[in-house]
Parts: structure tokens; sequence; C-alpha cells
């Protein structure tokens, strides 16, 4: 089989690593792909959102089966205009993945069909809305209605920082037409909780649970970022707390997409707070998360393209999704400075890996038959155990064995959920 991957992230070698373990696949093109994954695929130098060239490759290599992984070819209709000429996918249709897209839409349906999540109001006006952070105070939270390279949210502790943000996104431009509209809603409290499940507008398959670390410095310090580090399984994740999702907020979305003429088939991640009311809705996502992926998948234990296929050809219900009992921890390598200014062009060296161990490269580039640093986010280093303490401690050493010398990480990733453990 000839398998096309739309991306070019850690998230992507992940899910290509995976992919390349069924013995149907004879080659894997990645578009763009990056100086890390040319070691596991074909790279090919088309962007993630040049939809027509991406579908014009397609057609002239023949390719079986496409797995279209990060949210903007999605939003702009990637698997629409793939499905058309002929090559099934694994991803939401553009007009499911409006569940992403429009924080605005994802927030109404919750609304309308009774999925729990925070209170909230929606904004075109900026002073409108900072009438209405006058009103209600702070802490509150403000998201930019479309995509921001998971940037678009601000957790405010003051009114006037809640302020600057709407400032920042409606006045400022900072996210162009993806904050002109921003969703103001109350800030909940609780553990959260990453879950990515298969689904194919029927059946829903919750994967492993995970645990992101977002800011950039320890301590949950910093900036916000596109994800420090992530463990799986989530400690705060208990099976009641599982069924009691599945009953109240997976399965009714997936029913109110459906409701809605949105049928999605895909991978639908549901970030969560677990408040003392219980689970709420925090934010969807239209594809699988980064860097909650890198820990995910390698707890899978069927293989990811048969998984996929069922969820393309309807079939989920009928297919057996198996996971470890074990534990995974990834570790992100950063250049310096991430994610406000960084330099490039690092060399890295990384050591050999054994089982239970993977390095995914999310932001480098090949020169001259050297990896260099090319992107905020540079390295997932992934360990797999059979408790997350062994976990932890095997991801740091791996991540503590790479040769970078602008990379640094943050030293805590896992210490909420080990702490979470011991009580």
């Amino acid at each position: 089989m000839k398998l096309l991957v739309v991306g070019g992230g850690g998230r992507e070698h992940a899910l290509i690593k995976a992919l390349k373990k069924n013995p149907a696949v004879d080659v894997i093109y990645a578009l763009p792909g990056n100086g890390g994954i040319a070691a596991d695929a074909e790279c090919v130098a088309i962007g993630a959102t040049d939809i027509p060239a991406i579908v014009d490759f397609a057609a002239r290599k023949g390719v079986d089966y496409a797995v279209v992984a990060p949210d903007d070819p999605l939003a702009l209709g990637c698997v629409d205009e793939l499905e058309a000429i002929g090559v099934p996918c694994f991803g939401p249709r553009r007009d499911a993945a409006v569940i992403e897209a429009s924080k605005a839409f994802s927030k109404n349906l919750m609304k309308k069909y009774g999925i729990p999540t925070a209170r909230f109001e929606t904004f075109t006006d900026p002073q409108a809305a900072m009438a209405y952070i006058d009103r209600v105070g702070a802490p509150i939270v403000i998201k930019a209605d479309g995509l921001a390279l998971g940037k678009g949210v601000t957790v405010a502790a003051t009114v006037e920082e809640a302020k600057d943000a709407v400032r920042d996104m409606m006045e400022g431009g900072k996210f162009g037409a993806s904050g002109k509209t921003v969703v103001i809603e109350e800030a909940l409290e609780g553990p959260e909780v990453s879950v990515l499940s298969f689904t194919d507008g029927k059946t829903v398959v919750p994967m492993v649970s995970s645990m992101d670390h977002k800011r950039a410095l320890d301590n949950d310090q910093g900036p916000n970022t596109g994800g420090m580090g992530t463990v799986a399984p989530n400690p705060y994740y208990t099976p009641e707390v599982a069924e009691r999702c599945m009953r109240e907020i997976f399965l009714p979305t997936v029913r109110a997409m459906n409701a809605e003429g949105r049928t999605f088939k895909g991978c639908l991640y549901f970030g969560l707070m677990l408040t003392k009311d219980g689970p709420k809705v925090i934010e969807y996502n239209c594809r699988f998360g980064d860097p909650e992926t890198q820990v995910v998948l390698p707890l899978l234990k069927t293989d990811l393209l048969t998984v996929m296929r069922a969820v393309t050809e309807g079939k989920l219900a009928s297919t057996q999704v198996e996971f470890l009992d074990a534990a995974a921890c990834c570790v992100v390598l950063a250049s310096r400075g991430y994610p406000v200014k960084y330099e490039n062009g690092f060399p890295i060296t990384l050591p050999e890996t054994g089982p239970g161990r993977e390095i995914y490269v999310a932001g480098a580039e090949r020169k001259d038959g050297k990896l260099l640093s090319h992107g905020g986010r540079v390295l997932g280093c992934v360990a797999v155990e059979d408790t997350l303490e062994r976990a932890v401690s095997a991801a740091y050493e791996l991540a503590d064995s790479v040769e970078f010398e602008n990379g640094f990480c943050r030293r805590d990733i896992g210490k909420r959920a080990l702490d979470a453990l011991a009580k």
C-alpha cells in the first residue's frame, strides 16, 4: 500500500512510525515531513495547507490511503478533496472539523445538546467583551474563536489581563481572522485530562487518557506552549470517570454532530476538566493531539492502520482495539527561548533507542547529512515502562542522552501525575 500523511511535526512522526508496522505498507509519503521523519518516510516539499498540490500528488502517485493529521488542512477540507478523487482518508471532513475550527460553534453545540461545559458568551465587539469582563470579573478565560496553533487561549487571573487578551486578539490582530470573534468563559477548576478517541460517527473507542503540560517552565510557569510533555495514563481518569464521560460527553457529542448533519469520522479529542460538579469539556480537537499522540500510540497494541481503516469504513464496532497495560512519558526538547523567540540551525545528535524508547522529531531539517534544529518544539523523547514512575525516569534519561546544545526541557513532566498516584 501507498500511504500519504499530511503534516510535518512530532505527532506525524509518531503516526508514521506506528503505520510503518503494518506489513502491507510499501511506502509512506509525508507532506511536508521534516528532517527526522525522512528516516521513516519519503518527505515531499508540499505544505500541509496546499490542498490542490496535495490532491494532485495523491492522484499522480496512486495513493491508497491518506491520513490528514493537522487541524488547518482538515478545516480547509483536505479530506473532502482527497475523497473526491477516490482516496479514502482518516480524518473528518470540513463540515465536521468545524468542531475545532470554531470555538463558538463547539460551545453552542454543547449548549444546544446539554453537554457539560463552562458557562460562556461569544463576542464580535471588543467593547462589549470588555464590559462583560468588568461585569463578571476574574479569573476568566479568553479564547480566539478560530485556529491559533494551540496558543489562542488566555487564562486571565485579573480583569486587566483579560482585557489585554481581548485587545490583542480583537484589535491587535494577534491571531488574524481567528481572533476577530472571541469566546469568554468561566474559569473551571480541577484536574485536566486529555482523551483522544477513535470514532466512525457511530461507535466511540477512547484511547488511553493523558496529561499535557502546556506552560513553558517548571511548576506551570511561563507562557503557554503547544505542549512541553505528556504522560499516560492520567491517574485522575478513573474507570468511574471514564464511564461518566462516555455517557454524558463522548456519545452525546457524536450524536449531536450527526443531528447537525456533520458526522464526525476520525480522531475526536476531548479536553476535559474534572470539576467538583463532574467532568466538563474545555475544548474539542478534530485530530490527534500533539504531544498526546506521542504517549498514546506507543501504548496501542492493535495495528493503527487497521483501526484507521475501520473508522473510514464505518466498521469500528466490529474491530477490537487494545492497549498495553503500561505507562508512557514524553519529554519535549525545545529550542531555548520557545515559545517567544528562538534560533534555528543547531546540530542534534540522537542516541540509539531500544525497546520501549522512541524519539519523535518535531522540528528539524537535514543539511549535508546533519540533523539541525528547525522549530520551537524539536524532539519528543518517549519511554514506555510498566509504571509511570519508571516511564518518567526513563524518558528523562533518554532526553539527557540527546546532544542538542540549544535545547531545554521542563524537569517536572509527570510530577503532578506521580503526586496524585502517591495520595
